[in-house]
This record gives C-alpha cells, structure tokens and sequence, in this order.
C-alpha cells in the first residue's frame, strides 16, 4: 500500500480499528502510527506514538473494545500503556466538561492502584471495568468528531510572567484561551509550578468535583508522562469555567474572603511546616470539633493548629477522621433523591459521606505535594468544606448515632476470622449496611490481619456498578486506612463495607465478558 493509499485507508476506517485488528505495536512497527501524528490537522491534538491507541478507545464500538483491549495485552501491550492511553482519549474528548466523562477520568488513577493488589490472572479487570465506561460515554458523545481539547492558540504577545493568580482571575472571567495559554506557560517552567499556579483556581470552590479531578490529573503524571501536564490540567480549568456562574461565586463567596484573612492572621505562608505529632486524644478532639462546629470555626480551628506548629499530617488525620463520620451517620438518600441505581437508603455514589471522603483525601494529597501557600490552603479548605457538608446529614445537633450501633454489634456472634469474612460477604449480598459495619467493627477489634477484608471489598468494588464512584472512594478508605493511626483507622473499613452493602446487586457493565475474556 502506498503511503497516499495508506492515509487514505485510515480516514476511512480509524485508527482505532487499525489497531485493534493489527495491535497497537504493529501499528507502530508498520509506521501507521508515524503517518497519522504527521498528517493530525493542527486543529487535533496527537498523542505520537501513542495515537494509535488513544484512537482505538476513542474509536472502537463498545462492543468490541473488550476483545480489543485482550488482543493488545497478548500482544504485549503493558495494561499501564491501556490505562494512559485511556487516559489521553478522555481528556481529548471531554476536557473536563462531561459528568460521566470526567467521573470516568478520576476513576482511572484508583483502578490503575487497585490492578497492583490484585493476582495476575485477574489484574486487568478493574482497568477494563473503567475502560468499558470511558469508550462507552466517548461513544455516547460522538467519538472524535466532539473532542473539546485542542491545541492552545499561541500569542506572541501574551506576557506569561509568574503570577498564579492571573490564572485565578482569568477563570473568574471566563477567559478560558488566556488561562489555558498561562497554564502552559507555567508548565513549560515545569509540571510543578503548572500544578502551583492552577490551585488558586481550584480553590475557588470548594466542592468534589472541582478538587478531585485537579488531584486525580496529578496523580496520573507518572502514568501518562509529565511531557502530557498541560493536557491533563487543563481540564480543571476547563471544568472550573464551566461552572464559574453567578450562584456558584456566590456559594463560595464566604470562604473566598475568610481563606487570605487566616492566612495573613495566622502568618502561614511566611512560617515553616510545624512538626508536633498530635496524640490520639487531640485527633478525636480535633475531629469532633470539625463535625459540630461551623464552617468558618472549623476553617479557623485547622489554620490556628498549624500556626500552633502541628504538624500537616495530624491535621489532615483529623480531618478524615471527621469526613469519616459523614459515611457513618448518613441517614441514606431519601425517597425524593432515589434513582433506579441509588435507592432509597442507599450511600454509594454521589452521596455526602462519599462526596466528603473523597475531596478531604484529595485536599490532603494536594497538600502534600504543592508548594507552602497551597498546602496550608487546602487543610484549611478541606476542614471547611467537611464541616459545610454535615449539614446535609441532620444538622449541627441532630446528627444520626455512627454506625455500627450497639444493638447491631450484639448480634454478631462469632468471634473467628474466617466466620467474619463469611458474615461480611453475606451481610453485602443482602445489602445489609448495618450487620456489614458490625462485622468489620468487630473484625478490627479481633486484631486480624486486614488484606482479606480488603480483597473481599475490592472484589466488589470491581464488579458492582458503583454509580461512577467505586473506584474512588475504594481507593480513598484504603488509603487513609493506610494512613491513620490503629485507633482510628478501622472506622475507614467499616465506612467503605457500608457503601458496598449499599451499591450491591448493579453488576458493572462489561463485567462479565471481561471475566470471559480473560478466564477469570
């Protein structure tokens, strides 16, 4: 085939196909990759030698996909180079501006974790649970033809000098072409100041959404490459002007003027990191307070701890800790909320307690790795965002008793590991939230190890549908399990064992050609 045949071929019929009938490296090898990112218009981004197989999610029916993405790992393809490429098709397609579409982005990073503690036989399945989801919305919003990611008009003119408050304000503006153009300025210094100077932007608003995909694109750097920053980022700027609407500055309005006042009072910026280690009895202390007190007392609260030299660490435990509790005292979605896959009663995805978790554990993240001033805003925001949700649960003082509840401990009777396990897989098949959260309650307090807790959980954050959210907050509790001192860190696998009671009986999509195809 000559080369004018050749590109002809492949506009007819996609590269994605291309690659799913050949394979992705023999795409490459037979140069089909090289031809296409030489003939991309300038008006399409092009992923180089990956292209092939961004198009192939892009491109294939749903259908197919699964055998496609099969046919690439016997062809040696690394399930990491899937779950980028996935990554870099999402991002093209929706920028941010998709619910399903982004939601299928911030799932990817915690499936990608989730593959690493599963046996080889069976690691794929949690890439192509997230994979089936993000080809089918790509497919659902018209494939290629309705990609908003573009390449950025450059401007000559345009002075790009450090300051990561213009990106701020051209955010409020709505000025999308110029914060894109700033932002790439920055990441052309480095991915580091990109990511420093797109979080003022990000804080402006302190809700799920607009945290968790700004942490979720930097947790995916080291997967996809930091040569794709701009691409990835991009994407909180795009869903931030989205909503940068009148009602929406005016919900935040209150936290936008408290933010630089405590940290001008409590001299943050200008102080070195504290370095106290909180005890546990200040970790509850502190936690409570953040659940009952208002949001601007609890905002204040973190900010007067870390100017008293606590350490960011103890800070951020408390604040998980008091996010915990939304899961826990959650009276459920009433009726006037229920949809056909969140029910009555239900406590899997969007809700509050999951909502919370998640953007307490990506405030928490960003503070770790973003500069002195971004750090110390994130805690201060997470708090106030924590103690702005509890509302949504009974209010100040009428908050429902944390599960598990006495009477629901007593009933479990046995005592040994593998009789747990066994009342645990029962208690979620029969959607028992409460018997769910005893066991693990009790299971903790037995002293046994916590991997088969966790492997039973995570096979059903694999195979239940989840409402766009099992992947996360699975990827949330286990983390902060991880992270949190014995005393507390139990009430993270007793949360995450409620929400999988709830979110049983909605099989994932895909999910039993997956098995099939891979004979697990």
């Amino acid at each position: 085939m000559n080369p004018r045949n050749r590109r002809a071929f492949l506009a007819d019929v996609g590269q994605g196909v291309i690659a799913a009938t050949i394979g992705y490296g023999a795409a490459f090898e037979m140069g089909l990759v090289r031809a296409v990112a030489d003939d991309a218009p300038a008006t399409r981004l092009s992923f180089g030698p990956r292209e092939a197989l961004v198009a192939l999610m892009q491109e294939t029916p749903v259908d197919r996909l699964l055998p496609a993405l099969v046919d690439q790992l016997r062809q040696g393809v690394p399930l990491k180079e899937l779950v980028a490429a996935g990554t870099l098709a999402n991002a093209r397609t929706f920028g941010g501006e998709d619910y399903i579409g982004f939601h299928a982005f911030m799932a990817l990073a915690p499936a990608w974790h989730m593959a690493s503690e599963m046996p080889e036989s069976s690691r794929a399945l949690p890439v192509f649970k997230v994979l089936y989801r993000n080809t089918s919305r790509i497919q659902e919003k018209g494939g290629s033809s309705q990609e908003v990611l573009r390449p950025i008009p450059t401007d000559a003119a345009l002075d790009t000098a450090q300051d990561a408050m213009r990106i701020r304000d051209a955010v409020r503006d709505k000025n999308l072409r110029l914060a894109e153009q700033l932002l790439t300025a920055a990441a052309d210094r480095s991915p580091e100041e990109a990511y420093n100077d797109l979080l003022p932007a990000v804080a402006d608003g302190v809700e799920v959404h607009r945290t968790v995909l700004a942490y979720r694109a930097w947790d995916l750097l080291d997967l996809v490459g930091r040569d794709h920053a701009v691409t990835l980022l991009r994407q909180s700027l795009h869903y931030c002007v989205e909503n940068c609407k009148p009602q929406y500055a005016d919900r935040f309005a209150g936290i936008r003027d408290l933010l630089p006042k405590l940290l001008d009072q409590y001299q943050l910026v200008e102080r070195a990191p504290g370095t106290r280690v909180a005890d546990d009895a200040w970790i509850e202390s502190m936690s409570e307070t953040l659940f009952t007190a208002g949001a601007d007392r609890a905002a204040d609260a973190v900010a007067a701890a870390l100017a008293e030299g606590m350490s960011a660490e103890s800070v951020a435990d408390a604040i998980a800790l008091a996010a915990n509790q939304l899961v826990l005292r959650d009276p459920g979605r009433p009726a006037r909320y229920a949809q056909p896959n969140k029910p009555v009663g239900s406590v899997h995805g969007d809700s509050i307690g999951v909502h919370a978790s998640d953007s307490v554990n990506a405030w928490r993240s960003i503070a770790r790795v973003s500069n002195r001033r971004n750090s110390v805003a994130s805690l201060i925001l997470s708090a106030w965002q924590v103690a702005s949700d509890r509302g949504f649960v009974g209010g100040e003082l009428r908050t429902p008793q944390s599960r598990p509840e006495n009477e629901q401990l007593e009933k479990i009777k046995t005592r040994d590991q593998a009789g747990l396990i066994a009342e645990l897989n029962d208690a979620i098949r029969q959607q028992d939230q409460a018997r769910a959260c005893a066991v693990v309650q009790i299971y903790g307090e037995q002293n046994f190890w916590a991997s088969p807790i966790q492997d039973l959980l995570l096979q059903y954050a694999i195979s239940e549908d989840g409402a766009l959210h099992a992947e996360k907050y699975y990827r949330t509790a286990t983390e902060e399990f991880a992270r949190s001192r014995p005393k507390f860190r139990w009430r993270q696998l007793v949360a995450l064992a409620r929400v999988t009671a709830s979110e049983y009986g909605q099989p994932a999509p895909g999910r039993d050609e997956a098995r099939r195809l891979l004979n697990v």
